[in-house]
């Protein structure tokens, strides 16, 4: 959710000669109703394409669920919403894995057909999964996220595959050719979590020359949605802004904080980084576009590049 919106606000501060390219986390995908879902691309994909549903950060902006109704009247289970136009999508990109091709190959058939201008990757072709145990048992990410609305307790949190996945090589490209790397400000544990736990990507991160920032998701010691700080919790990570740059510290020069955690700066700065202090939510497409333009700005004076 947070992704997308920070995404979209840099899209709009890319000027037409520049390549933005964003990586995806795919360790939320999951089959639902017989059809492959990929939740971060998707709303990636909506919320650059201008018809994603900001306020509710999923979906098809004005999309209508007689589908999803209708399913529910059969019998099945129909707690994971997918609306009728964006049942669209979840249909032709089940139907081209099915003919063969790869993740990243329809990603980029979508992405074209939508008209979105910048670079949309998945992090990978294989298959990651999150994995939750929770006190109900272990359940698949979306299972937790939705149908239980994270408001059970998490024990423990892994991505099933993950050590036999292999990154796309234009993440590895990418990564290695940015003038600048963002890491924007999502779920720590199971958005970026996953991306980072690719095989050499990490690594990748700190060699990279790039200038390389990441936002916090945690204002003010809570996720501005999601359950963020309760797996932080989880992991024994304070749920701060500052919490969250001791995850990224290793492979990032400059980390972004909300006015409202101005007081954490010096304990980041006295560890030798650089800290932004801006208003980092995100009420619209203006304000996403308003925080990529100041991060932008203060990485020119900083670095002058």
């Amino acid at each position: 959710m947070g992704g997308a919106k920070f995404a979209a606000g840099f899209l709009d501060e890319t000027p037409e000669n520049e390549e933005l390219v964003i990586i995806v986390n795919t360790a939320d995908d999951e089959e639902f109703y017989g059809l492959h879902v990929s939740p971060d691309v998707d709303t990636v994909l909506y919320t650059l394409a201008g018809i994603g549903d900001w306020e509710r950060g999923w979906g098809i902006r004005g999309d209508t669920f007689n589908c999803n109704e209708m399913l529910g009247r059969l019998g099945l289970e129909n707690w994971f919403k997918i609306g009728d136009r964006d049942l669209a999508l979840n249909l032709v990109r089940t139907k081209l894995l099915r003919e063969g091709l790869k993740l990243s190959q329809v990603t980029e058939r979508v992405r074209k057909a939508l008209g979105v201008r910048s670079k949309i990757l998945p992090m990978t072709d294989d298959r990651v999964r999150t994995m939750v145990e929770t006190e109900v048992g272990v359940l698949p990410f979306q299972e937790y996220f939705v149908k239980y609305g994270y408001q059970i307790d998490v024990r423990r949190v892994w991505f099933e595959g993950i050590d036999r996945a292999d990154p796309l090589p234009e993440v590895i490209r990418a990564i290695r050719e940015s003038d600048i790397i963002a890491i924007a400000p999502s779920n720590p544990v199971v958005s970026i979590g996953p991306i980072l736990g690719l095989k050499g990507v990490k690594e990748e991160l700190i060699r990279s020359p790039a200038t390389r920032v990441a936002v916090s998701p945690i204002i003010g010691g809570k996720t501005v949605k999601g359950p963020a700080d309760k797996m932080l919790q989880m992991l024994g990570v304070e749920p701060t802004a500052y919490g969250v740059y001791t995850l990224y510290r290793d492979i990032i020069d400059i980390m972004v904080i909300d006015v409202e955690d101005a007081k954490l700066a010096r304990k980041i700065e006295v560890d030798g980084k650089q800290c932004l202090v801006l208003n980092t939510r995100m009420h619209n497409r203006q304000d996403a576009r308003k925080l990529a333009s100041q991060i932008l700005i203060r990485i020119k004076r900083l670095f002058r590049k």
